[in-house]
């Protein structure tokens, strides 16, 4: 059936496409019909063309998961649109089949859907986040892509219809820009307002250079960027300083700074994820510039929960630098999140990732590592509850919440004799739930590849078009994935906890232990007392940290023997996000003295929510005694400083004395929440008058008040920095 509705321009697009069988052709195709008939939109008021509205199609591309369905709307235009309702019928019969989250849940079975649902594990239920090659397509334009493409094209000729979708994502870009200067061009004829029409007017001349050649100005570098970083789903800007410095030298710095100012609206508006500034290059010269200063104080001036800000450090990283990033931060916004040069790129390059390139490493969604413009490295994988690893070996593999066996049966926890025999079972359930996430995570990153290929993305990540395959399917110069851990102070808690009271003082034996647990410690008490006031990680005591250490290194280690489909390892990290509320009301009782009831676990490689008693010092000594410069992905370190601190200056002096104590001992990354206890405390109480709180959550900024009730007691439990 040829199809002729404009109501879901994406799908006929893919559907009418019948030149080339390649998928990446129909995807081109349905692209470009996309930006032919979708609603487009303009706000002067915003400076930037590329907001559009085809919300209530049924099928569309957008982000990193190509082909988007949502069944409820396309059901309801089949019942509305009685004369293309045979059209509508053929689009849901045959694009339903072709959305891979749909096809990737449906392949689960029964113990990896409990495993998923339990948060004991998950791998692959989300497409990924992504950070295209920027610099290359201001440098370009469309022109000297389309360009590349053909002359990577004559290399392998029998990849045309996979070039051909590559082309047709480009014409889609240059069709947008053409609408969007013609939507200018009429705007301005009726406006009144003098600075709107201006402000029309430049959209309208900038889109009729922009993007088929390379930007003249800092505006024109902005529309060009926003065209397509709107295009492709909004979402990480990457190095965003490092790019457009170039085009922010060829303004004046007072249009340049009331564009940044315009565009970061339009990164609140659509929830843009990471954007990353500063670093250093592979000779260790710092990075940072006037952009980078600029962009702080924009962020400061807004107080915005996104975009999702980071900074990267070095031994040559400016005072200046660290100060206004302390500024910013102290504003309560929870950004910017630091990393450290000296502890992620060594370990770039032990996985193969040249020098220069782990140099020009950037952030992704929360905090995620990433290549600019030259990776897939998943952002992320899948997840392993480490805590739910334990409560497996305590009980046989079955899960206290569901009942059913879904973890390995490691032996019956009375028949072990030495803390290293039960050490080793935990450490095998630990090696069970990462191969199922990792199956997992292949099963998916294969049906991605297969059916939801990526056109518009491979031609802006460096090694696609020249290999001649596709950004999910290996195309990338670097291909590896991330998987995070969940519960590591928890485990390490309750194992240092056992290892006390069960094998060393031999005060209570396993079947003690198991039958508290299950009774959620009523009539225990005098048990709960001992395991719930044990040694806690996060004070400096080797005893648990190095349990907790070993517990980590054997994670991250094993990860690293596992490949991804794309053709890269994994690697682990520690990046919570919103979850760790939702892992912890999947554990019930824990010999840390955890209740079942209680949703807080550890939130980052930091120690369970105020558990640590002893000061920033200890905790930072803690924290260091893992291996951090085996991590691949983001290892998030939650602290949390009282507002007072900010007051002074020598409470400054001491926050920036931190992060640099904490850096020059291997630590990765920090991120920073400002906010006084009472303030949250209240606001759980009087949230209608807290509606501006801003928390770091884990991987993220978020309104607090938005948060759900486990998440927000696992904040507000968290330790305080003080003055």
């Amino acid at each position: 059936m040829y199809l002729t509705n404009t109501i879901e321009p994406f799908a006929v697009g893919y559907l009418n496409a019948n030149e080339y069988e390649d998928i990446e052709y129909k995807i081109g195709m349905g692209l470009l019909n996309q930006a032919r008939y979708m609603p487009i939109t303009i706000n002067p008021k915003l400076f930037f063309a590329g907001e559009y509205d085809f919300a209530d199609c049924g099928v569309k591309s957008l982000y990193a998961h190509t082909i988007m369905i949502d069944e409820n709307i396309l059901k309801k235009e089949i019942e509305d649109y009685e004369y293309i309702r045979d059209e509508l019928k053929y689009i849901y019969d045959n694009m339903m089949p072709l959305d891979g989250r749909f096809v990737f849940q449906n392949s689960k079975d029964k113990d990896e859907k409990l495993l998923t649902d339990m948060h004991a594990c998950w791998g692959g239920d989300w497409g990924g986040h992504g950070n295209p090659g920027y610099e290359m397509f201001l440098e370009l334009g469309t022109e000297g892509i389309l360009e590349k493409i053909e002359r990577y094209e004559l290399q392998n000729p029998d990849k045309k219809g996979f070039y051909e979708g590559l082309k047709c994502s480009m014409y889609a870009l240059n069709i947008l820009a053409e609408r969007y200067s013609k939507l200018a061009d009429k705007m301005a004829l009726y406006e009144e307002n003098e600075k709107d029409k201006k402000v029309l007017f430049r959209i309208a001349d900038t889109l009729k250079h922009c993007p088929k050649k390379t930007p003249r100005d800092f505006f024109e570098a902005c529309q060009m960027f926003w065209l397509c970083f709107m295009f492709m789903g909004s979402d990480s800007p990457g190095r965003f300083d490092q790019f457009m410095i170039k085009y922010y030298h060829m303004s004046s710095k007072e249009d340049a700074e009331e564009c940044m100012h315009k565009l970061w609206q339009c990164f609140k508006n659509t929830r843009t994820w990471n954007l990353c500034l500063s670093g250093s290059d592979a000779e260790g010269n710092d990075m940072t510039n006037e952009l980078s200063y600029l962009v702080l104080k924009v962020a400061r001036s807004y107080k915005y929960n996104t975009p999702n800000l980071t900074m990267r450090v070095h031994k040559n990283t400016p005072d200046k630098l660290y100060e206004e990033a302390i500024k910013t931060f102290a504003t309560g916004i929870g950004m910017p999140v630091i990393y450290n040069d000296e502890c992620v790129c060594p370990m770039l390059e032990s996985i193969g990732i040249t020098k220069k390139d782990a140099h020009d490493y950037c952030m992704n969604g929360c905090n995620q590592i990433d290549i600019m413009g030259k990776s897939h490295m998943g952002l992320e994988d899948g997840e392993v509850s480490l805590i739910k690893a334990l409560e497996f070996t305590l009980h046989k593999g079955i899960c206290q919440i569901s009942g059913e066996k879904i973890g390995l049966d490691v032996g019956d926890a009375k028949s072990f004799k030495t803390f290293d025999e039960f050490f080793s079972a935990y450490k095998k359930e630990v090696e069970y739930l990462t191969d199922k996430a990792v199956n997992l995570s292949n099963k998916a990153q294969k049906i991605y590849a297969k059916i939801n290929p990526n056109p518009l993305r491979s031609c802006l990540i460096e090694g696609c078009i020249e290999k001649g395959r596709d950004y999910k399917d290996g195309g990338p110069l670097y291909n590896h994935g991330q998987i995070l851990a969940e519960g590591i102070a928890d485990s390490a808690d309750s194992i240092a906890a056992i290892k006390h009271f069960i094998f060393e003082t031999k005060k209570y034996k396993f079947e003690e232990l198991i039958a508290a647990l299950k009774a959620d410690f009523v009539g225990y008490e005098t048990l709960y007392k001992d395991f719930r006031n044990y040694k806690k990680f996060g004070n400096d005591d080797d005893y648990v940290d190095d349990i907790a250490s070993e517990i980590l290194e054997h994670f991250f280690k094993y990860l690293m023997t596992k490949k991804t489909y794309r053709g890269g390892i994994f690697t682990g990290g520690c990046s919570p996000f919103n979850r760790a509320a939702n892992y912890g009301e999947k554990v019930k009782a824990m010999p840390n003295g955890k209740r079942a009831d209680d949703p807080v676990i550890a939130d980052s490689i930091g120690a369970v929510p105020g558990e640590d008693a002893n000061g920033i010092t200890a905790l930072i000594n803690s924290v260091l005694k893992y291996n951090q410069s085996i991590a691949g992905s983001g290892l998030v370190l939650n602290l949390k400083f009282n507002k007072s601190i900010f007051e002074k200056t020598r409470g400054i002096d001491a926050v920036k004395s931190v992060l640099k104590t904490y850096f020059s001992g291997g630590g990765q990354q920090i991120s920073p929440s400002v906010v006084s206890p009472e303030e949250l405390i209240d606001a759980v109480e009087h949230p209608e008058k807290h509606k501006d709180l801003i928390i770091r959550v884990g991987g993220y900024s978020d309104y607090f008040i938005r948060l759900s009730s486990g998440l927000q007691q696992n904040i507000i439990r968290r330790t305080y920095i003080e003055a």
